[in-house]
């Protein structure tokens, strides 16, 4: 079945202005939760962790979670909303996979599946205070989404028994087919040898008889709405009872202006016509609606959710809406182009102060999408901040507050551990994005990993932002407009040779040449014969001068170099970023290039000593009688320790030859930057790498999200104010 999109509902949707969005209300992060700090006793600090499945205890002050890597229930008390803290982990002999309460009980379905073909798991009932369990029943198969009834009267649990994956490239049918478990609750408590299974077999036109529930939820008539992800199917079925009310194809969308190739560029040019929904959760959003996110799987995902009528009508199709605002904040996952795009996985509907939002966490995109609910035509409100891969949230609208629960832990790679984040609902407006771009011809400008700034020499609120080489295929100039709130990314100019992309650019630096043209400066690869060097565009990003370092530098050259460029007079100067063969222990050179003279020089820049790996620069731009230089270590979080921006007189840059012992000079402390990089309420973001001083004497700032590649994609954007 082929269902289209309603393009007159779309465009409304996408019209929405930014005073519609505050009328709404909106959300801002208050708090988060580092879930290592649940970590039981007797284990590693070091074990991997993770909160996958959330929700909260009937109380509102309990938050409960499942991690998968260290097999237990981790719970966070939000008594003080703004200051969660550990408050306890439940070993369990398998691993978790969903949670939900019943009074003071929590719900958990444990998988203890052997092998694929031989599935198992059970439901158990744990006493929320005493931490004691209180029931355990077996559910016969893999339990996948867990879900109570609004009346208290059940639980239902979609028995997934999903497929080995790297069998037959993960075609369906393969084994013992799923089905659903409903379980009778007395004050709460699993009856167990009342638990009714209810075949879906020969539903889906898709593999009928292997079908895949994946999620579950329940009205408050108690009707159960299943989502058969692989089968691109839904079912109904009345959970008191036990019988099949309805069930359809979740059908297909025709999907344009997307991108399609992970070629390392943000092309927004492709297409993918009759594409599978594929939905993951689901979620009612009163009696006789419900909302699917449509994550997919092998043969599909349409990269937006859908509102349903209960009898299968499409009520409301996100068609691109989604991931073009997700695109448009920065949050677009380049390398899930060629798969589903921003994957929007996780649902939760919340009903605050008389107003029903719509809550869609988009895992690979590490943001959270709110609508708000209009009985028609959804209103987008704001994107929220998350963790890496927010999985699934938890409403305590009494409260007025959000949570997410974000499953990506890169302790291995020595990057940022799995978080709980909470948000609250308030008149303010909203805290993030701090940058977004527009849209040209249908398309959104898309953008990530930006690593210099610079000003227009003479028009104040206009900056210059460049990209790195995450987006190798793309190097761009954006044209920033600082004034506005959020700051607007309005022109991309690509950077091109002879008319071509110039590849193979890692552009970590630009200044203005003060004639309408720009100076970047490039970190090469050595190692893959790829030159540091510096390159001269016009205004439209054409290169017509390529000026690589000189032999005196290759010399002592290491692949960490060029992170800023600024003019000064006629000379170019470049902070490099690391340390150097030559260069004694904790400085760094910073490089100058008389554009006239063509001589090379240096001096030496004296760095902090670093606590945890190294501290290098980041960027230097110039104003009035200063260099100003940004300084930081390469850790994330707690660790973080030196984020800071500090100033050189001008006089001090007095550049000695190459070759010669260079003079060292002196710095002043200006700012540190990690009270600002605090200030949303997540944890402190490693790359503050762009700074920029406007035509007014303004000072602003940008952080690099390494193109949402193991990163949250935050990017922050803010003022100093006057320098």
């Amino acid at each position: 079945m082929r269902i289209p999109t309603s393009k007159t509902i779309l465009s409304t949707a996408v019209a929405l202005t930014l005073a519609s969005q505050v009328q709404a209300g909106v959300f801002n992060r208050i708090a988060s939760f580092n879930t290592s700090l649940n970590i039981p006793t007797g284990i590693e600090n070091t074990h991997e962790s993770s909160a996958e499945i959330i929700t909260v205890s009937e109380s509102g002050d309990t938050l409960i979670y499942t991690d998968g890597p260290l097999k237990g229930l981790g719970f966070i008390d939000i008594r003080d909303e703004n200051k969660p803290t550990a408050a306890g982990f439940i070993n369990l002999d398998g691993e978790p996979t969903s949670v939900a309460t019943s009074k003071e009980l929590a719900l958990v379905g444990v998988n203890t599946s052997r092998s694929y073909t031989a599935p198992s798991g059970y439901l158990a009932a744990f006493d929320i205070n005493s931490r004691k369990k209180t029931a355990q029943c077996d559910l016969g198969g893999q339990p996948d989404s867990v879900a109570v009834a609004p009346s208290g009267k059940f639980v239902a649990t979609a028995i997934e028994n999903e497929r080995d994956e790297d069998l037959n490239n993960g075609v369906i049918p393969q084994g013992a087919p799923g089905y659903l478990s409903i379980i009778p609750l007395k004050n709460g408590q699993p009856v167990c040898d009342q638990q009714k299974k209810v075949a879906l077999t020969g539903l889906a036109s898709l593999a009928p008889e292997d079908p895949e529930p994946e999620f579950v939820d329940i009205n408050s008539h108690g009707e159960i709405v299943i989502s058969i992800q692989e089968n691109n199917h839904f079912a109904i079925v009345d959970g008191n009872t036990g019988k099949l009310i309805h069930h359809f194809d979740a059908g297909s969308v025709d999907l344009d202006k997307i991108d399609v190739d992970e070629e390392r560029a943000l092309t927004f040019s492709g297409s993918q016509q009759n594409r599978k929904r594929e939905p993951d959760a689901v979620k009612w959003l009163d009696d006789n609606r419900f909302v699917s996110a449509n994550e997919g799987d092998y043969e599909g995902g349409s990269r937006g959710f859908t509102i349903f009528s209960k009898k299968g009508e499409v009520l409301w199709e996100s068609g691109t809406d989604f991931e073009h605002r997700v695109a448009m904040a920065g949050h677009y996952p380049e390398k899930r182009s060629g798969n589903k795009g921003v994957e929007p996985e996780g649902l939760a509907i919340g009903r605050y102060n008389g107003e029903t939002y719509i809550f869609v966490m988009a895992e690979r995109s590490s943001v959270v999408g709110v609508y708000r609910d209009t009985g028609a035509a959804p209103e987008f409100v704001q994107l929220l901040p998350s963790g890496i891969s927010p999985e699934s949230a938890a409403v305590i609208s009494e409260r007025g507050l959000l949570a997410t629960a974000n499953e990506k832990d890169l302790i291995e790679d020595g990057g940022v551990r799995a978080h709980v984040m909470l948000y609250k609902l308030g008149t303010e407006p909203a805290q993030y994005p701090q940058i977004v771009s527009q849209k040209v011809n249908g398309k959104p400008i898309g953008w990530g990993a930006l690593s210099g700034l610079a000003a227009h020499p003479s028009k104040a609120g206009s900056l210059y932002a460049v990209n790195d080489s995450f987006y190798r295929m793309q190097p761009t100039i954006f044209e920033i407009d600082a004034i506005k709130t959020p700051a607007v990314i309005n022109r991309a100019i690509p950077v091109t040779r002879a008319g071509q992309p110039a590849q193979k650019l890692d552009l970590e630096g630009i200044t203005s040449d003060g004639n309408g043209g720009f100076w970047l400066a490039s970190e090469g690869r050595p190692e893959r014969l790829i030159p540091h060097a510096i390159y001269h565009t016009n205004e439209n990003g054409e290169i017509d001068q390529e000026i690589a370092f000189p032999a005196e530098l290759q010399a002592v050259q290491k692949r960490w170099a060029s992170e800023g460029i600024t003019l000064i007079g006629d000379t170019l100067w470049i902070a490099i970023q690391r340390q150097w063969k030559d260069d004694p222990e904790n400085t760094v050179k910073l490089v100058a290039y008389n554009t006239k003279s063509k001589e090379w020089g240096a001096v030496r820049y004296p760095t902090e000593k670093a606590q945890r790996g190294w501290v290098g620069l980041s960027e230097i731009t110039v104003k009035g009688d200063y260099a100003y230089i940004i300084e930081r270590d390469n850790q994330i979080g707690e660790h973080a320790a030196v984020k800071q921006l500090s100033k050189v007189k001008l006089s001090e840059l007095k550049p000695a030859p190459l070759g010669e012992k260079l003079p060292l000079v002196k710095k002043e402390l200006v700012r540190d930057f990690i009270p600002d990089l605090r200030a949303l309420n997540g944890y402190v973001v490693d790359k503050i790498e762009g700074f920029a001083i406007d035509a007014n004497g303004n000072g602003f700032a940008i952080t690099d999200n390494d193109g949402v590649d193991d990163s949250s994609g935050e990017t922050y954007f803010f003022s100093v104010g006057k320098l």
